[in-house]
This record gives structure tokens, sequence and C-alpha cells, in this order.
């Protein structure tokens, strides 16, 4: 018989009625370090394509500033997920907060020697913080029993509102902070919040010892060929990683497609500015739907949400339909990802946690870097609705795969019944 979902979640859950105050107080302090994060990946996200064309000789080079974030993440999520496992996640988060720092400063000192290949270097160190912080959410899960950790992601995801408001705002009001050399003062913010969220996890974040109660028999770790054959795992990779490969590859292609279309550059950044608003916004409620409803019916509502994404901009190429296209992804994505969260943090044991993150975390990555690489040579050769249809193959695995593991836990509670 496959492992059943019962034997997937951790035994050292403290029950429904959990009240960890360093839980909850971790989680505060990860949102507002997310939210940090997400404000420099935000000024990333508006810039970086227009520094990159001013500054490559190849203009077709453009994007690879940004398109290097995603990549540089992907290389290093797995380094990061073990280095932890050895250091603590403290000095782990530290570390990565100041490599994004360092990676601002470089930015800037790019920007004023005219250099886009150090200025690749810049964006590259960015991809490295953003490979420890997307631990953030997990670290936080971690930290409390079973019937907490959505709430917990949700929390730690939150953070990210305020900044998906104020990124791309932050990113112009910053631009001539060191005029005449336009777009350096953005990149020294990117400094500035990478050295806030280092003091921030220094003073107030420690790491978090799992509850206690765990039985010697359920600490041995097993095979991560073990571990990934569970159908709670691969439902929670399948909503990660095609979940984000679905939302970059719609998204990069987004403000071109617009301005393709008719619309102009603001109504591009417009569009992505509200689209930030829908993953995270409903990372403020997404955890009570989850104890209201259940993890799969709202990982189900996601998947139709971003399908919707699809219909409506095959529909049209109408501003309106633009909006209401992206705002759909979003909260798509949001739900997808924080119910896929939910079920990764239920699928191992603490002696598993390091190697099954890290091979989560990197398939993720990797899926999205590939979605953000290719968006662009697919809008170019074959259009806006090649890239909308070409979403509703991945959400159909992803739904699969959830319908596995629905059909699976099911399956485990007949059994025991009879």
């Amino acid at each position: 018989m496959p492992p059943s979902a019962a034997s997937a979640v951790p035994a050292h859950s403290i029950g429904p009625h959990e009240a960890d105050p360093h839980g909850r107080r971790a989680a505060r302090v990860l949102a507002v370090c997310q939210a940090l994060y997400t404000s420099s990946v935000s000024i990333d996200l508006t810039l970086t394509g227009l520094v990159g064309y001013t500054l490559a000789d190849d203009k077709a080079l453009a994007t690879l500033p940004f398109s290097l974030i995603t990549v540089a993440a992907a290389l290093t999520t797995i380094f990061a997920s073990f280095l932890m496992a050895r250091i603590g996640r403290r000095v782990g988060f530290v570390l990565g907060a100041g490599v994004g720092a360092l990676g601002g400063a470089v930015s800037v000192w790019a920007i004023f020697h005219q250099s886009f290949w150090v200025f690749c270097a810049g964006t590259a160190t960015v991809g490295v913080f953003q490979a420890f912080a997307q631990y953030y959410r997990l670290a936080a899960a971690d930290a409390v029993g079973t019937e907490g950790k959505s709430r917990a992601i949700s929390t730690v995801l939150a953070g990210g509102v305020v900044a998906a408001i104020c990124g791309p705002l932050l990113a112009a009001w910053s631009k001539d902070w060191l005029a005449p050399v336009a777009f350096a003062g953005s990149y020294a913010l990117v400094t500035g919040f990478g050295l806030v969220s280092v003091a921030l996890l220094a003073l107030l974040y420690r790491d978090a010892a799992p509850a206690v109660g765990t039985a010697a028999r359920h600490d041995a770790a097993r095979p991560l060929g073990e571990i990934v054959r569970q159908p709670i795992f691969a439902a929670a990779l399948a909503n990660n990683a095609l979940g984000y490969a679905v939302m970059m590859f719609v998204m990069t292609a987004t403000p071109i497609a617009a301005v393709a279309c008719g619309h102009t550059i603001g109504d591009g950044a417009a569009i992505i500015q509200w689209h930030l608003v829908g993953m995270f916004a409903p990372s403020l409620f997404s955890a009570r739907l989850i104890k209201r409803f259940g993890v799969l019916p709202v990982i189900g509502v996601g998947i139709a949400l971003s399908a919707a994404c699809g219909v409506l901009a095959l529909r049209s190429t109408d501003l309106p339909h633009f909006y209401a296209a992206l705002a759909c992804l979003g909260v798509g994505w949001n739900f997808m990802f924080v119910g896929g969260s939910t079920l990764l943090a239920q699928s191992y044991r603490p002696s598993e946690r390091a190697k099954t993150q890290a091979a989560s975390e990197f398939t993720t990555f990797a899926f999205s870097a590939l979605g953000s690489l290719f968006a662009g040579q697919l809008l170019a050769r074959f259009g806006w609705a090649t890239i909308n249809a070409a979403i509703f193959p991945l959400l159909g695995a992803a739904a699969l795969a959830t319908l596995g593991y629905a059909w699976s836990r099911k399956r485990q509670v007949m059994e025991e019944v009879s």
C-alpha cells in the first residue's frame, strides 16, 4: 500500500488547539522580512528590464538580468536548504539577506560604470537572496503544529501585500536619489531593504525547535524517493511548481503583450501592480478558507481561477480583460501556493525537512525559471493567444495530482473503516 496521508503528517503536531507564542512571533518577524524581500524583488521587476535595455549593447539580452534572478535562485535553493540544516535558519536567513544587500550594491556600481555584465552579477546575487527568502514561509510552518501551518504560511505571505502595492512606487520614487545617474538610487534601496532584514533577523528571530512529542520511530528519515512518491507530496509539488510556472509564464509576457495590443507602458505596469496585489492580498484570509473548507477545495478554486485567466485573455485583449485575467492569475496562484505549501509542510518528518524542502523548492524555481525564460520567445513567435492556451495542460496536470491525493486519502479512510 502506498504511504498514507496520515503517515505523512509530522508526529510533532501539537494539536488543533495549539497556541504557540513563539511560532506566532516567528511568523510575524518573517512576514516583515517577506515584505522587505518582496519590495526588493518588486523593484527589480519594475526596473531591471529597462536598465538592462539601457546597458546592453545587444538589446536582445535586455531581459537577461531579470531572468538571472530566477535562475540563480533555482541553482542556490538546494544549497540554502542543506546549509540552514547545518548552521540554523536564523544564521542562514541573515546570510541570505546580507547577500541581497550586496547584490543591490553591485547593481548600483554597475549602473554608475555602465557595465551590463556586472549588473547581471548584481541581479543574480539578488536571486540568491530570493532562494533563502523562499524558506521564510516553511520556517514559519515548521514552528507550529499541523493545524497552524496554513495560518503561519498565510501570515508570512501576507507580508507581501504592502510591498506589492508600494514596490513599484518606491522604484519610481527612488530612481533619482543618486542623480544624475538614473535608477542607481532604486538599487541602493534594495541594499537598504537587505540590511534592515539582516538587523530584524539577527535581533528578533530565533530558530524554533519542533514541538515536543516526537516518537523515535517517527524520527527515522525515509529515503527521498519514498517521500516524493507520496500522493501528498506529488500534489504539493504540482501546485507549487506548476502554479508558479503558469504565473511566471503569463506575468513575464504581459507587459510586452499589453503594449503590442495598443496599451501604454503605464497600463502594463499598472496591470502587473494589481496582479501582485492579487498574489499576496488573499493571504490575509486564505488560511481561514482552508480551515473552514479544507485545503483541497481551496486548491481547486485556485486552479479554476488560474484557468479563468487563460479564458479571459483569449476572449479579448482590451484593458479590462487584461486586468481581470491577471487578477484571477494572482489570486489563483496564491490559493495554489498556500495550499501546496500546506501539503508540503505535512509531507515530511522533522529529520527529512532539509532534503524534502530542497527537492520541492528546486523544482519550483526550475519551473518558474523555465516559465520566465520561454515566455518572451513564445510570445514573439506565436503570440499572446498561444501563451494563454499553453497554461491549460499545466493546470490540468496540477488538478490530476490533487485529485490523486484526494483519492488516496479517501481510500485510506475507507480501509480504516473496514
